[in-house]
């Protein structure tokens, strides 16, 4: 059987192999035109940006929180200082049992659901090899109990860290504040940057008002770390600079000798230097123990500062708002001889109520069978009501209301401490604008002798007072007087306002008849002048919390305590050389004379031992 073959095309099979080898070079060349503009790319215009991308695969950076300012009185002891602490601190990832563990570890070392709860939180937020605080604060005991079983809690371990701490407790609790935990409201307004690694940050008093100058300015570590982004070695560190420390010009013990003095009275006493507008003395009682706020305070304990009848929390010298009573007659009848509309020696007639023409209503003198004929001085140093009703309805609220507020009165003082409320100076504007009622002339009565809607706060009575020891000159009160950094020292400004025009002699009479209210044989304040080689310029006050109908009578034995008079005294020492001022409000305490003066008596007596 004859074979057939078939004949090759050995033309055509070349020339097809022929333009596939054309085909797959010119592809290959194409690519390697693609491979190397792609290499030169990555090599030359990206080579910086893929170069930051891969150091940030490969290095990261670990945050280094600056160590916080210290905070001192004026002779350097430390209100807020830092101190060492041992926390305990466990990394999720090696622990083979979370629950187990953490059941165990509450039982050994008595760490409460609160805490326990707070740790879940915190870890929901960070990487399961991330050490996370289980407890800030460990004492002896739990340290002991922990180190003898240490080996049996893998992953938990202990760590010195440093923890704000407040060594006078509540005395100073209003004024130097506390640091807490920032929340989330905090965190969103916070730079970022600048707190990273920071837990903590004021919360009120100093500490909130210095925060960017106590903070300081955090530093970071350059980490190199694995695929997984576990820490296997230190590239680079840039330390932190720490906060500035500073120094206050309150007196620690003249603060410990004002709580002293209030005891469990509730009330605030300020003490100011007139001629500097130093603040010596910032007391607000009572006060509360501001450390457990910088661990966490429990809900339970936190919820009895809050519901407290005493209020603990409420910061007295800076935001209470009381009637100034009595002690603003001082001012009144500076108004009175500045304006014109009186003299020294002009009398009225005290025959224990006051009655202005054609009306019923008797505006009654706290003597009910009345002072007699009375001056000025007579007014000021036996604190005549009736003589200041008068005085005021012929100055008017108008005169009267813009020559106070020279003082301060009505106005915020301006003190480096935020939350400063500014007390109320009543007039015939403001009521009509707030209340949209006319001003009727019986307010104006009774704004003369510091009732109806006239209210100041401590510090604002202090003001005024260090004004008027000063003969007119203005001084913003302040607690800051330097700044301390490693590099340099800080003093703040604190320029003295322009003085009021007032007229020495005036000032001088008003004066002297203070210092008869201690010196005076008859005046209200005359037990604190007993031993003492100096004059006292002050006027006592007692302020109503209620008002007392025409037909009733007021019987401090039958009414409830929280219903009693504000017992109210200011005064400054010594009285031709005013040294310091100070403003006394005990709440619901009665008598200025009896309750309020001898606080303020010990402290300047304290303040001026060994300066006279």
């Amino acid at each position: 059987m004859a074979r057939h073959f078939a004949i090759k095309d050995a033309y055509g099979e070349n020339r097809l192999f022929l333009n596939r080898v054309v085909t797959a070079f010119g592809m290959i060349i194409i690519l390697l035109c693609i491979l190397t503009s792609r290499l030169a790319y990555l090599q030359i215009a990206g080579h910086e940006h893929y170069a930051s991308l891969s150091k940030n695969n490969r290095v990261k950076i670990s945050p280094l929180p600056p160590t916080r300012g210290l905070i001192f009185d004026r002779n350097g002891k430390i209100l807020a200082e830092n101190v060492a602490t041992y926390s305990l601190e466990l990394i999720p990832e090696q622990t083979d049992n979370l629950e187990q563990i953490l059941s165990e570890l509450q039982r050994l070392v008595k760490i409460t659901d609160e805490e326990i709860e707070h740790f879940h939180k915190i870890r929901k937020r960070y990487k399961s090899f991330t050490s996370i605080p289980l407890r800030l604060r460990m004492d002896e005991t739990a340290l002991a109990r922990f180190a003898v079983r240490r080996l049996q809690f893998p992953g938990v371990d202990i760590h010195a860290r440093l923890v704000r701490n407040y060594p006078y407790n509540e005395l100073a609790a209003h004024v130097v504040g506390y640091v807490g935990r920032i929340n989330e409201k905090e965190l969103r307004t916070l730079d970022k940057a600048k707190y990273r690694g920071t837990n903590h940050i004021g919360k009120i008093g100093i500490e909130k008002s210095y925060e960017k100058t106590l903070h300081g300015k955090a530093g970071y570590e350059e980490l190199e770390t694995n695929a997984q982004g576990r820490r296997i070695n230190i590239i680079g560190n840039f330390p932190p600079s720490p906060g500035a420390d500073l120094h206050l010009t309150l007196d620690i013990e003249l603060q410990q000798l004002a709580a002293d003095g209030l005891g469990s009275q509730t009330g605030a006493v300020v003490a100011i230097e007139p001629k500097t507008g130093n603040v010596l003395v910032f007391v607000s009682n009572p006060g509360f123990n501001p450390n457990p706020f910088v661990y966490g305070i429990s809900q339970k304990n936190y919820s009895a500062l809050q519901s407290s009848v005493d209020i603990p929390l409420f910061n007295r010298v800076l935001r209470g708002r009381y009637p100034p009573g009595s002690t603003i007659k001082p001012f009144v009848g500076l108004a009175g001889l500045e304006t014109g509309v009186t003299d020294p020696y002009r009398q009225t007639y005290c025959p224990g109520y006051y009655q202005l023409a054609g009306v019923n209503h008797k505006y009654r003198d706290w003597k009910k069978w009345g002072h007699g004929r009375i001056n000025m001085k007579a007014a000021i140093t036996q604190s005549c009501d009736v003589y200041f009703y008068d005085l005021a309805h012929t100055l008017g609220i108008n005169r009267l209301s813009t020559f106070l507020r020279k003082f301060g009165f009505g106005n915020k003082t301006q003190i480096d401490l935020v939350g400063e409320k500014s007390g109320l100076l009543p007039s015939r504007e403001w009521k009509q604008k707030v209340r949209k009622k006319p001003w009727y002339p019986g307010e104006t009565l009774i704004t003369g002798i510091g009732q109806g809607f006239f209210q100041i706060t401590p510090l604002q009575l202090a003001k005024a007072t260090a004004i008027l020891a000063n003969r007119g000159k203005q001084v913003h009160p302040h607690l800051v007087s330097k700044i301390v950094t490693p590099n340099e020292i800080i003093v703040p400004d604190h320029t003295p306002l322009s003085n009021l025009a007032l007229s020495e002699k005036n000032l001088n009479f008003i004066i002297e008849s203070m210092t008869n209210v201690v010196h005076g044989s008859r005046g209200t304040a005359r037990r604190i002048s007993k031993g003492i080689s100096y004059k006292i310029a002050g006027k006592t006050g007692t302020a109503q919390v209620f008002t007392v109908k025409q037909e009733e009578s007021y019987n401090e034995k039958q009414v409830a305590k929280k219903l009693r008079d504000h017992a109210l005294f200011i005064a400054f020492a010594p009285a031709d050389d005013p040294q310091i001022a100070i403003s006394v409000v005990v709440e619901n305490g009665g008598h200025g004379g009896s309750v309020a003066a001898p606080i303020a008596g010990v402290v300047m007596a304290k303040y001026l031992e060994g300066r006279l």
